[in-house]
């Protein structure tokens, strides 16, 4: 498998693996290549984590850096109480981002965090237009090899 595919499937299950309670609304991440959802199916709170970059640098003259970037879309269909729903998303995707920093990640213990970035912290397109709540945590990982 590619690396970037590793980490992405690393991060999804490192998520899915969190003691209950960690996450307030509880999370179950999957990891999509092509993370298209219907409006219609966007009711449940939708954690999606996608490969999304990979940079390749000299490390040394016989190994090369790689900073892999991961993307977790957080994304839930929202009802009436918009500034509510909004405070408990806003924090779930703190949640998660704590979560990870300087994690380990099980299944690629050769990923190291490097680190997360959260842009947008909520798309207001998404809000305005679809009552939706989209955010997006990237977070890089580096591998030496």
């Amino acid at each position: 498998m590619s690396l970037v595919l590793d980490i992405a499937t690393a991060v999804t299950a490192e998520l899915n693996a969190a003691p209950q309670g960690t996450f307030e609304p509880s999370v179950q991440a999957v990891c999509s290549v092509l993370p298209v959802y219907e409006l219609s199916a966007m009711a449940d709170l939708k954690v999606t984590v996608v490969p999304k970059a990979v940079q390749i640098d000299g490390a040394t003259r016989a190994t090369s850096q790689f900073d892999v970037q991961i993307d977790i879309g957080i994304q839930k269909k929202l009802g009436n109480d918009l500034e509510a729903e909004v405070a408990v998303l806003l924090d779930l995707v703190d949640r998660i981002a704590d979560y990870l920093r300087n994690r380990p990640l099980s299944s690629a213990p050769h990923a190291m965090w490097v680190s997360t970035a959260n842009e947008p912290v909520y798309a207001p397109e998404h809000l305005a237009d679809k009552r939706l709540f989209t955010s997006v945590l990237t977070l890089t990982y580096r591998v030496i090899a």
